[in-house]
């Protein structure tokens, strides 16, 4: 629409660009405006359009173009440009009515999504509050003078701007400030109204505990057990069936929404016959109440930086299909970012992408460095003293020659000269009789930093449970609940090798074994000394690399509707697209948006495509990463993304109906939004 207004020899694109190169960064060379102008002998070229495309490329913002137009005296074009941004300003979370007790603090907020450059402004009445220019509004009610109010926020990009709805603010006298439970939360705008419980149970019971709230916005938990927190805990009801003497131990939970943190007392939980201490990591002992608790004296050991690479191999093209890689390599991830772990999860990879995948893993490692936690879950084998694992297009009768070998893994990682190299492999160690052949890796070195955790033994078989829902393997089903703790590696998998054979079903046919030269006291838990800028900016871009997701965008229609496409992340190489109709024209009774013409490379199931809820994609962690997704959307699953041989473009097909018509219409716009997450390291 600014193309057809500023196309003209007057007050058009030239004089825009002349504007516009006030600023030196937006400033067009001689070469540029020629290259605009010729535009004009194309079918369908426009100068103002290959003009805008210069200034979008040097980060030009919206406010400053309108700026541009409005000293041009250009009053259609601003009309033009004040509608889109105004279009583009959402207000995504409201400020909310609340009754609170005179004399404490209350919160309002107000969520926008929009252009960069969003200013807020609150107002009492038609009052603005001085230095209410943030999302958030505290409000002290002693200053309210026991009137109630009515308070409400207006949000600008520039001259266009939005109001939030009123939110009113009721005063209620209280006589007691305390909660039904005896507690009195100090923070402002979230309060605990039930406290857990301590409790003492026999083996095989059940343990409940319960934390309740309110607040604005909405109060999130997370509970945590010997100040850990327990992965999957994450409602106000916290409970674990059949408990064993593993679940002993304090219990606190971390009450928290967008603005306010607030922790529940801690309670202790018995399991057996009598009490037990609960034992206090040392880096969290502290002093309370004038009794102050000692340190160990043992030196510190610090990591320059953690990193890990997360393996799963499920669908074999020519082998047994695995169920339990996709839930390990997830429960796996999350646990080791508590630990600050730099985690590359990857799915379902044929064998010059496993390798690839450890040459890119290769270049996040340096000297000090975490390295292992090399983690891979598949099929596998092991020969003459070598482990490989079995990429997903191993043929029938696969050798050493279509796998990968830990131990040539091993030694790369050694010549990065890392402070500690774990390797946990959940897969079976049987000899594999079609290999013959003893790969010469190289020698190894004597580093003293190393750590092999097998799921089962020499000439073993590895198992997952046969059940109809997705769970955790035998090995991680047990290694998730002693990974956070703050113990030497060695003695975290000792303890993870106990748990495993209290297992009576697997009893006598798989068992953890260790292999380990560490002399020193390393731990996942060990915290990360910063290293200088140089020595680690390169090493943070290539991991920074693989994880970032297109922006979301809004993409406008010829016939008025605006759709939101947005992304999320479920692997390293797994992306989930939606797309969400924002905005339509009155005389439009239905329309929806799906993603259409998506490369053929990528392993898509067209079945589990422009689905209405993320349940249907067909992905068993659609239940985790969907809390948080939007409603009325269409959800896609796109998987492989490390097959990418190019920018991933795709179609969003628009059908819409108008009032009064049985027909349906149809628009398309071509999307193209790079390379996302693990498609930037070019593993092809």
């Amino acid at each position: 629409r600014l193309c057809e207004l500023l196309d003209n020899a007057g007050r058009g694109w030239r004089k825009l660009a002349e504007l516009a190169g006030a600023e030196k960064r937006f400033k067009c060379s001689a070469e540029e405006l020629e290259m605009c102008s010729l535009k004009v002998l194309e079918p369908r070229g426009s100068p103002t359009q290959c003009l805008l495309q210069l200034l979008a490329e040097r980060d030009c913002t919206l406010k400053y173009l309108l700026g541009c137009l409005e000293r041009m005296g250009h009053e259609q074009a601003c009309r033009v440009l004040s509608s889109a941004v105004q279009e583009m300003i959402c207000i995504t979370v409201q400020p909310e009515s609340q009754v609170v007790a005179e004399g404490t603090q209350v919160s309002l907020t107000c969520c926008v999504t929009g252009p960069p450059g969003l200013a807020y402004q609150w107002f009492c009445g038609r009052q603005e509050v001085s230095g209410a220019t943030s999302p958030e509004l505290v409000i002290d009610t002693a200053t309210l003078g026991g009137q109630p109010k009515w308070y409400i926020c207006r949000v600008n990009c520039g001259a266009t701007f939005t109001f939030s709805r009123w939110a009113h603010v009721q005063l209620e006298k209280s006589s007691s400030p305390s909660s039904a439970s005896g507690y009195c939360s100090t923070m402002a705008g979230l309060q605990i109204l039930q406290q857990p419980r301590p409790c003492c149970l026999a083996e095989g019971d059940t343990l409940v505990l319960e934390c309740r709230a309110i607040g604005n916005p909405p109060p999130q938990y997370q509970w945590f057990r010997n100040r850990c927190p327990v992965e999957g805990a994450q409602a106000p009801q916290f409970q674990v069936k059949l408990v064993t003497t593993a679940e002993r131990g304090s219990y606190s939970c971390r009450v928290f929404n967008l603005f306010h943190e607030v922790w529940s007392q801690e309670v202790n939980v018995e399991i057996g016959e009598g009490p037990r201490q609960t034992p206090v990591t040392p880096h969290l002992l502290c002093s309370q109440a004038g009794v102050s608790q000692s340190v160990t004296t043992s030196p510190v050991l610090a990591a320059t930086d953690k990193v890990a690479l997360l393996i799963g191999n499920m669908h074999y093209l020519h082998h047994k299909q695995l169920q339990a890689p996709i839930v390990d390599v997830h429960a796996l991830s999350a646990l080791l970012r508590q630990l600050d772990f730099k985690v590359v999860s990857l799915l379902d990879l044929r064998k010059a992408e496993m390798q690839m995948a450890v040459d890119e893993f290769l270049l996040l490692l340096d000297k000090g460095v975490y390295a292992g936690l090399l983690y891979y879950a598949g099929h596998g084998y092991e020969n003459f003293g070598n482990s490989f694992m079995v990429p997903i297009d191993a043929p029938s009768a696969y050798t050493s020659e279509h796998c990968l070998c830990v131990q040539w893994v091993l030694r790369k990682m050694q010549q990065r000269h890392t402070g500690l190299n774990i390797f946990l492999l959940d897969m079976c160690r049987k000899r594999n009789l079609n290999d013959d052949i003893i790969p010469q890796v190289g020698a190894l070195e004597v580093t003293a930093n190393v750590v092999f955790g097998y799921a089962t033994c020499a000439d073993a078989e590895a198992y997952e449970l046969s059940q109809s829902e997705l769970s955790n393997g035998i090995f991680v089903t047990f290694l998730k609940r002693w990974l956070l703790e703050d113990e030497k590696i060695t003695v975290l998998l000792d303890k993870v090798a106990e748990d495993m054979g209290t297992l009576e079903i697997t009893r006598g046919r798989q068992a953890l074994e260790l292999h380990s030269n560490l002399s020193e006291r390393r731990a996942l838990t060990d915290p990360i000394r910063t290293p200088g800028q140089d020595e680690s900016s390169a090493r943070n871009l290539q991991w920074a690399k693989a994880h970032v997701l297109p922006e979301s965008r809004h993409l406008r229609f010829d016939c008025g509707v605006t759709v939101q496409l947005g992304f999320a992340a479920e692997f390293s190489n797994i992306m989930i697209i939606y797309t969400r109709v924002v905005a339509a024209p009155k005389d439009i009774t239905k329309c929806e948006a799906r993603l259409t013409d998506i490369p053929e490379e990528l392993d898509v199931d067209l079945k589990c495509t422009n689905k209405e809820t993320p349940e249907e994609l067909g992905s068993p962690l659609a239940p985790v990463w969907s809390l948080g997704c939007l409603s009325c959307c269409l959800y896609s699953r796109i998987c492989g993304l490390q097959k990418l041989q190019q920018e991933l473009a795709f179609t969003i097909c628009l059908q819409y109906r108008y009032q009064g018509m049985d027909d349906f219409v149809e628009e398309r716009k071509r999307v193209n939004v790079g390379r996302p997450l693990i498609a930037k390291l070019n593993l092809q």
